[in-house]
């Protein structure tokens, strides 16, 4: 079920980079064979934030240690994955792609049926997956993963959009497991002030994680691929079997 088998919706600067209290892991662990299943982690956010992005240098910085698949969602396309697979961030069969053919929340949140497929197929034919990256389509900032989905969740939200997002609010920026605020390598050419920015997160946050990134720098994904290897590490020793 990777790209030539999309899977299609049925009808009807860094503030704390430590993983959030509790954390994932407050779900099964384990496969119906008892094996210990893949952390899923899921990334959320407007169009053009950067998810896809995100996404592929994550893969580059990670697969080396871990073994990874992706689930890419869009509405009527399949293109998030198809970039995926022309970068070459992981092995074909490691990348699926689901049409949701709705609202991108609703394969997220509402009628996970498509997604949770994908994952499970994923787990089923790349045995010993460690992780296993859910990207949302663009949605706006109420867009949030169901817990049967995913196990921790990113929000990615992005400089050129405004420095007056992250007071806004919406339960993307406010319950995320982190907060991404990319393409900070913009903010002299739109007039975003980070500072600011980094501040009414925290505000709206209460302590949640935030993370500035700039893709354009060769580890411009570091910190949160620190982030997300955290979560691995304290997966594996929770659900050692």
């Amino acid at each position: 079920m990777h790209l030539d088998h999309p899977v299609t919706m049925p009808q009807r600067h860094t503030h704390s980079a430590e993983p959030a209290p509790g954390g994932p892991g407050e779900g099964d662990f384990a496969r119906a064979d008892g094996s210990r299943r893949a952390l899923r982690v899921g990334l959320g956010g407007p169009v053009g934030s950067g998810k896809t992005a995100t996404v592929a240098a994550l893969c580059r910085t990670l697969r080396d240690r871990w073994s990874i698949a992706v689930v890419t969602n869009d509405i009527y396309t399949r293109e998030d994955a198809a970039y995926l697979l022309r970068e070459a961030v992981l092995p074909p069969e490691r990348i699926t792609a689901v049409e949701t053919g709705a609202c991108p929340h609703t394969a997220i949140r509402d009628d996970i049926s498509a997604n949770l497929e994908a994952v499970e197929h994923l787990e089923e034919t790349c045995r010993s997956l460690d992780l296993v990256l859910v990207e949302s389509g663009g949605d706006n900032l109420t867009a949030t993963f169901s817990k049967g989905l995913v196990d921790a969740q990113i929000f990615i939200i992005d400089v050129a959009s405004g420095d007056d997002i992250p007071r806004k609010g919406g339960p993307g920026i406010t319950t995320a497991d982190l907060l991404v605020i990319n393409k900070t390598d913009l903010a002299p050419h739109v007039g975003a002030d980070l500072t600011a920015m980094a501040a009414d997160a925290g505000r709206q946050r209460g302590g949640l994680p935030v993370i500035f990134t700039s893709l354009t720098s060769d580890d411009g994904v570091r910190e949160v691929a620190e982030w997300v290897t955290a979560l691995l590490t304290r997966w594996r020793t929770r659900t050692s079997v």
